[in-house]
């Protein structure tokens, strides 16, 4: 995972933040920073990905039981990385804890980290998907900046709904194969599907099937052509939410 990303100060994304919420009432509003307050970190425009710098334990709150342990890279030998949903601070507005993302089953696993295992990048990317229309969509800073048909899970093998985070870019060994040239994966996994490595994980991917496109034949994962593929694995860095709507 490079390290082009800008990072911010903690307090400017709370103020982000905080502007974003204060918009439906016509109010900007100030970050607190009383201790121990938790603070959403996610706007439509902003996100931040924590990135593992040592042995990581997740607690199911802070101090609370630990409910599993990250390596500093995961099962395929790229950096592991979080979704960064919220921050509890200290006094001087610097977070203590990190509310975090999970890429384990069940879906939409969420925990608690400490704050000095890991680094914080801001992300400014976002991905939706909607099922029905079979198309994905990629937004950078909340602007449009690419929109493709897609095919998606079969009715047996339904591509599963909530909202996600991209954990990882892999390159298949074959890039004529059924992956194309590269997968983005996202902390999703299969429902349906039992016996399959590491569990079923669900990918935005390319094809070697280009007819596939636009329909629901998959067996969860999103094809994309191989060429829309290879800019979503361009943009779609770690840590990009992605919703998937039915």
């Amino acid at each position: 995972m490079g390290r082009r990303r800008h990072i911010l100060p903690l307090a400017a994304l709370l103020g982000a933040a905080g502007l974003a919420a204060g918009v439906a009432t016509g109010e900007a509003k100030r970050p607190s920073c009383t201790p121990g307050s938790v603070h959403g970190l996610r706007t439509p425009t902003l996100a931040l990905a924590a990135v593992v710098r040592r042995t990581l334990r997740v607690y199911s709150r802070p101090g609370g039981r630990r409910v599993s342990a990250f390596g500093r890279r995961n099962v395929n030998g790229v950096p592991t990385v979080l979704g960064v949903l919220s921050a509890r601070v200290a006094r001087n507005c610097e977070p203590t804890w990190y509310r975090v993302q999970l890429p384990l089953k069940p879906n939409g696993r969420t925990g608690w980290i400490r704050s000095g295992a890991v680094e914080v990048e801001a992300v400014r990317t976002r991905i939706h998907v909607d099922l029905s229309e079979r198309r994905v969509t990629l937004y950078r800073g909340g602007r449009l900046l690419l929109r493709t048909r897609a095919a998606v899970g079969s009715r047996a093998t339904p591509t599963p709904t909530g909202r996600y985070y991209v954990n990882q870019r892999l390159v298949p060994s074959d890039p004529s194969g059924p992956f194309g040239p590269g997968a983005v994966g996202i902390s999703a996994f299969s429902e349906v599907l039992t016996g399959w490595v590491q569990g079923g994980p669900i990918a935005i991917h390319g094809t070697n099937s280009p007819s596939s496109i636009g329909r629901a034949v998959s067996n969860g994962c999103i094809r994309v052509p191989n060429p829309v593929l290879r800019r979503i694995f361009r943009l779609a860095v770690e840590g990009t939410p992605v919703e998937v709507a039915p």
